[in-house]
């Protein structure tokens, strides 16, 4: 094996034992959060653990965490807010596949929310997500300036002008084609947005300068981008073992998405050159960004 091999290998495995502490550090402080308390009210919580702890990757509390490190060093901090990005993440999720929006009966391999607890607890289980979500930030014991900035901050990602306005423009272009440029604005916002907040929380958290969280503003937009275009070239082109639902369907009964709209060949074209620009815009960061560097080429290579 040669020399430039053996890093390459040795790096990977560097990286794959710190996600994996990390997952394992998340999961942790989900798990103390989000505790299943008995009485009346005992299955909103059954049906809130069983959405977050249904295999996720975690990725969205891992940016967050890594953009942290660049600036603190006291991890602690920023784990309110990385965990209440996943429950905001998960209450998505669980009103997607609702009957009024997706309709979608399995989420990573297994029957969703509603098709085990029923549509009015699933609405109950995201609304507790998110408000629970709130909860924690607030009570996170970090400086309250700082506290509320960040949780202003991320509230402005998953409302209308972030997250929840992404699924408005999906809902209204369904049966359409619509234009790339709408299509970018849509993920930006739908996709793109949660993941810009988790980069930017975990930088603001960590105490960087106004420049400092431009870059990683940037390198987030980049890696958001990225991040939809892998997920409409798995959906048209992935295993559906790994996926956990059905392939091709995108293509064939949505319009828009970056492969039906540009070919798979452009799609890919475009997920290379987006992947390039986050790389590009951390490394701004030297050795510290290692971690990032290497996060992003691990989603441009993932399966599911």
């Amino acid at each position: 094996m040669n020399r430039t091999l053996f890093k390459k290998r040795m790096s990977n495995l560097i990286f794959t034992d710190e996600f994996s502490k990390k997952v394992n550090i998340v999961d942790k402080w989900l798990k103390k959060y989000l505790a299943i308390q008995e009485g009346n009210t005992k299955v909103v919580y059954e049906a809130m653990h069983y959405s977050v702890f249904a295999g996720g990757k975690r990725i969205r509390p891992i940016i967050m965490m890594a953009s942290y490190d660049l600036f603190g060093d006291k991890t602690d901090c920023v784990m309110p807010f990385a965990c209440a990005m996943e429950m905001i993440h998960t209450f998505s999720l669980i009103h997607d596949d609702l009957p009024a929006m997706d309709d979608s009966p399995l989420r990573r391999g297994r029957p969703t929310n509603h098709m085990v607890f029923g549509e009015a607890v699933a609405v109950l289980a995201g609304d507790g997500l998110i408000t629970t979500a709130f909860e924690v930030m607030l009570e996170s014991g970090v400086e309250p300036k700082v506290a509320s900035k960040a949780a202003a901050y991320i509230a402005k990602s998953t409302g209308n002008s972030g997250m929840i306005g992404g699924q408005i423009i999906d809902i209204s272009s369904e049966g359409k084609t619509i234009p790339i440029e709408i299509l970018q604005e849509l993920h930006a916002k739908k996709t793109g947005a949660l993941i810009v907040a988790s980069a930017v929380v975990g930088a603001m958290i960590g105490g960087a300068s106004d420049e400092q969280i431009s870059a990683v503003n940037a390198f987030a937009s980049s890696l958001g981008l990225a991040f939809q275009i892998k997920d409409d070239i798995l959906d048209a082109t992935g295993d559906t073992s790994k996926l956990g639902k059905p392939v091709g369907g995108d293509v064939d009964n949505d319009k828009n998405t970056y492969v039906s709209l540009l070919g798979l060949a452009k799609a890919q074209e475009l997920l290379n050159k987006h992947t390039e620009l986050a790389k590009e815009s951390i490394a701004v960061f030297g050795e510290k960004a290692q971690f990032l560097l290497e996060l992003t080429e691990y989603l441009l290579k993932r399966d599911n």
